[in-house]
């Protein structure tokens, strides 16, 4: 796990580092307010205030330091800008010196603790040197907790298939579920493939059991359900993915791992909600077992489903589980995936796109997503293409031919198993950082979940 204090604010102390933020059309109004001592060193080591700049500059009784926070052209072309200064400070503790706007000052905070995450369980990693102090006006009990929900999911991803089976992912959501006084329990074996058969065919040819974890949390507020795709490793099944394919599929089942983060941000900080969290989880193997092309299968709801593609399982197991969610009531239901590719072609790894036909909620997520750095876009449940997943001998098909629209009909298919939510989003997330960026170290990513956040009580009022 990471250090839990490079995911804390540091406590407030009489020798911290003043930490000024100084942008580059400000620059030289800021040095004009300087000693010449000091507007004189910025000058010499080319301190302009460009983006991600960070410079210790001596004084006479001390020391401050600078963060470059470039224009505001350039700040809206990413995110986490102070996250970027704090990889160029030494060592210590600083005091953000410079009064921002409070939504600037809270993502900034953010993305600090957010840098200080490292993926140490196979090779030590240098703790980060530079800590913040909480800035005033922000909420940093909640920042906190933000941070934490992130390093969950990432820690989570991260973990290869072979230490993050079905099993592996059962016993991270108990530990959640026993931190929190939430009740956790496990259908597997006959029951798993009498209940829930496309979750069992899509799990029975791992010698690793597949099975389907529930989480329950809260007796009062509206009624949450969550349900995250668990696919620990996608081979593709019988329709076999190419190495190239089949090498970051570890982070299959990171809709599984964001929904336990955001899971434990609603529960750390005291959103009022009825929580329910589904997650099936399963490897999608290769054996004499494995479910083949044009198989047909009964899904829990009773459709039947002719398999096109083994390598389109996740929409399967979910199916399963989002049935099951609908057995009961709930005012909103979410189900997070790294379902397509198609998905990251149309808007790239960065953003987490969602469906639903509920505009309320969808404009509650857009709004939140800009609160708190959290990018989603929306996408449409286009009527027109649900004849694409109308196959002559079955009820759906889970892989129409042709390829267009591939995240569309994805997201149709899972609707037909939703249909008892007033509410429901489905968000096809990407849950990978490809290259390094502030706040956000290559690897395992949570996406979606801050902005759900944020917008459940515009939504439902918990």
């Amino acid at each position: 796990m990471p250090d839990a204090a490079a995911l804390a604010f540091a406590a407030p102390e009489p020798g911290a580092t003043p930490l000024h933020v100084v942008s580059e059309d400000a620059l030289e109004d800021w040095l004009g307010t300087r000693d010449e001592s000091v507007a004189g060193w910025a000058r010499r080591v080319g301190f302009t205030g460009a983006l991600g700049q960070a410079h210790l500059i001596p004084t006479g009784d001390g020391a401050l330091a600078v963060a470059g926070y470039g224009t505001a052209a350039k700040r809206a072309r990413g995110r986490f800008h102070l996250a970027q200064a704090a990889a160029g400070l030494p060592g210590g503790t600083y005091a953000l010196a410079t009064e921002l706007p409070t939504r600037e000052a809270a993502e900034g905070a953010l993305g600090w603790l957010l840098a200080g995450y490292r993926f140490d369980r196979y090779k030590a990693a240098p703790a980060p040197g530079a800590r913040l102090i909480a800035p005033e006006g922000v909420d940093a009990a909640r920042i906190e907790a933000l941070a934490r929900a992130e390093a969950l999911t990432r820690d989570l991803i991260n973990t290869p298939a072979s230490d993050m089976g079905p099993a592996e992912l059962t016993d991270a959501a108990r530990a959640l579920a026993e931190a929190h006084g939430a009740a956790c329990t496990v259908i597997e074996g006959a029951a798993l493939e009498q209940g829930f058969p496309l979750i069992h065919a899509v799990g029975r040819a791992s010698p690793r059991a597949p099975r389907l974890i529930d989480m329950r949390h809260g007796e009062s507020g509206p009624r949450v359900t969550l349900v995250g795709k668990g696919v620990c490793f996608d081979t593709g099944g019988l329709n076999l993915k190419p190495g190239g394919s089949m090498g970051l599929m570890k982070k299959d089942m990171g809709g599984a791992a964001t929904v336990l983060g955001l899971a434990q941000a609603i529960l750390e900080t005291g959103l009022e909600v009825q929580l329910r969290v589904l997650i099936p989880a399963v490897e999608n193997s290769v054996s004499g077992a494995s479910f083949r092309p044009q198989d047909v299968l009964r899904a829990r709801k009773g459709l039947t489903v002719e398999v096109n593609n083994t390598d389109a399982e996740g929409r399967l197991v979910l199916a399963d589980a989002l049935t099951l969610a609908c057995e009961e009531e709930c005012d909103l239901l979410v189900s997070m995936a790294t379902l397509t590719g198609a998905a990251r072609v149309a808007v790239g790894p960065d953003i987490a796109p969602f469906y639903t036909d509920d505009d309320a909620l969808a404009g509650a997520l857009l709004a939140a997503a800009g609160e708190v750095a959290d990018p989603v876009w929306r996408m449409p449940f286009h009527a027109p293409y649900e004849a694409l997943i109308e196959p002559a001998i079955a009820d759906l098909d889970n892989a129409p031919s042709g390829g267009f629209a591939g995240s569309i009909t994805a997201a149709l298919f899972l609707r037909r198993f939703a249909q008892g939510a007033p509410r429901y989003a489905h968000f096809d997330i990407y849950g990978w950082q490809p290259q390094p960026a502030p706040g956000r170290p290559k690897g395992g990513a949570g996406q979606g979940a801050r902005a759900l956040l944020e917008a459940i009580p515009a939504v439902l009022g918990g």
